[in-house]
């Protein structure tokens, strides 16, 4: 993709938006859709923080109701529906089993009123009724619950999932930038440019080369989640009493259950979940507060025991041996009052720097749950339009995504024989790519050493490697492996196609030796990161 940045200096934008996570890329995505000059920058890679480390679910927040979060949940079980319409390739709907137990009688007696005022929240929406189980019942669909011996029966209800959260968001940075937007990632704004108390642009540098530039722009707006607060540093705005970073881990294990799970913590309460991931488990997640560097937030040794004990109350099989890695995301919560980090509110503010720091033409959004991104930002760029005299409407709820519609089995299958690979790598191109995958297979098709996998027993091939360089602003190996397809999700975590990757990516980018052995050595380091707790446990 071409980075052109002295062309860029030479443009001025409607809109400048930092950070590339789903709620800045759901922004763009708008703004784009509106008819708005539109510039998006990532100092990483788009959906590298927050959006990457998720727990990879769009749902209402079921346990939000106990705080009386009602029009939160509402919201967001509207914005669930809205995302299965739009991204059926990579969104589905999820059972959740929910077990109840003897010596936990406060969730016995309040789960029949939270089942009820959950499906009422959802009403109207094109899901199955939740339903009562019997101890019978949950035996029967998760056995080892059934040797739980306070289990009384148990809950059976509807969410939906998106198995692949970075592919939604950097389906949304392909939108934007085909409605217009230009969009950058591994770029860092480096501060802001103003003339009196007026924001006019960003000075960006280009994390590639190092080179910096400026860019105008009328708005600047601030969705640099859990790294919002460093750019209000860079302007001198305190920022202290705004965002509360708290850090939630993800274990994923070895394969635990059958179904998706809500379990309840024996040692504090909260609910955490266990989730069917591939053919293994995402379990998670924690809620602490964060004070250290958010670039080299990782799991730690008491977050994963932590998580290993309290799964063990239900599967007592489970052991630190089962966890293949374990990862860590942060949450940029607008600061309460409340001093217990899960209880703070995910509720989103947006912030107009015009009327709290009177500073003309910057924009910020805090908090907002993934499931919400696109009504945030639907949000976000009707406080834009506003600014900017437009009455543009908002229309990404109608708007499918680009890898919309999902693959049909017939056109999976059909697919497979023209092209003379396996159903199975078939099926898993159209599961990252969606109807898209024909032009990843077209790139094999005429070159066959593209359909070459990147390893023995990996469903992905070369051809993937190209197309995300070409297509989908790929420009590290991490951009690849962890965000571009799956392969560094699974538990050998690429480690095997990394060195294939690297040379290809070499090719195509032009990468000399030592950089390529910096890029490999660079990933390598950020695998290992996710394994770091295992140093720490005694």
């Amino acid at each position: 993709m071409k980075r052109d940045f002295d062309a860029l200096s030479k443009e001025s934008f409607d809109l400048i938006v930092i950070g590339g996570g789903i709620i800045g890329a759901g922004i763009a995505r708008d703004a784009a859709l509106r008819g708005f000059k539109t510039l998006l920058l990532e100092k990483e890679d788009f959906g590298w923080g927050t959006t990457s480390r998720s727990t990879r679910l769009l749902h209402g927040g079921l346990r939000y109701l106990r705080q009386f979060q009602f029009k939160l949940v509402r919201e967001d079980l509207k914005e669930r529906e809205i995302l299965l319409r739009i991204a059926p390739h990579l969104s589905h709907r999820l059972p959740f089993i929910i077990p109840l137990l003897r010596s936990q009688p406060l969730y016995r007696l309040s789960l029949p009123f939270g089942m009820k005022l959950y499906q009422m929240l959802s009403s109207g929406k094109d899901i199955p009724a939740y339903r009562h189980l019997s101890r019978s019942d949950v035996s029967r669909m998760e056995p080892e619950l059934g040797s739980v011996r306070d289990l009384t029966g148990g809950y059976l209800y509807y969410d939906a999932e998106v198995e692949l959260m970075e592919r939604l968001c950097v389906e949304n940075v392909i939108s934007a930038e085909e409605n217009g937007a230009r969009v950058l990632n591994h770029t860092l704004v480096t501060g802001l440019t103003m003339r009196s108390s007026t924001v006019e642009g960003v000075e960006v540098q280009d994390n590639l080369t190092g080179e910096k530039y400026q860019v105008k722009g009328r708005l600047v707006f601030n969705a640099g989640g859990p790294w919002a607060d460093l750019v209000w540093e860079k302007m001198n705005l305190s920022a202290t009493n705004r965002l509360r970073r708290t850090k939630g881990v993800h274990l994923l294990t070895d394969k635990v259950s059958t179904n998706a799970l809500v379990l309840f913590a024996r040692s504090d309460g909260r609910l955490f979940f266990v989730i069917p991931w591939q053919d293994y488990s995402l379990i998670g997640t924690t809620d602490t507060d964060y004070t250290g560097d958010p670039d080299t937030v990782h799991a730690g040794a008491e977050d994963v025991n932590y998580l290993v004990n309290e799964v063990r109350h239900y599967f007592p099989a489970i052991k630190q041996e089962s966890i293949h890695y374990a990862f860590a995301g942060l949450r940029p919560l607008v600061a309460s009052g409340s001093s217990k980090a899960s209880n703070t509110s995910r509720a989103h503010r947006l912030i107009d720097h015009s009327i709290e720091n009177g500073i003309e033409g910057f924009l910020s959004v805090l908090g907002g749950k993934i499931t919400a991104y696109r009504g945030v930002a639907e949000e976000s760029v009707d406080l834009i339009a506003r600014k900017l005299g437009s009455n543009a409407r908002c229309t990404t709820a109608e708007t499918a995504l680009p890898g919309a519609p999902a693959v049909l089995p017939h056109a999976l299958k059909l697919a497979a024989q023209e092209n003379s690979i396996p159903a199975a790598t078939a099926a898993h191109l159209a599961r990252i790519y969606g109807s898209r995958f024909a032009a990843v297979l077209a790139l094999a098709k005429k070159d066959t050493r593209l359909a070459q996998p990147l390893g023995e027993g990996c469903p992905d091939i070369l051809a993937q490697v190209h197309y995300a360089v070409n297509n989908e602003y790929a420009l590290t190996v991490g951009d690849f492996l962890l965000r571009r397809t799956d392969a560094g999700l699974r538990p050998d975590q690429g480690r095997d196609a990394a060195f294939i990757v690297t040379q290809e990516m070499g090719r195509l980018l032009g990468w000399d030796s030592a950089t390529q052995q910096r890029q490999l050595e660079t990933y390598r380091s950020a695998v290992d990161l996710m394994r770091l707790f295992r140093k720490q446990i005694t």
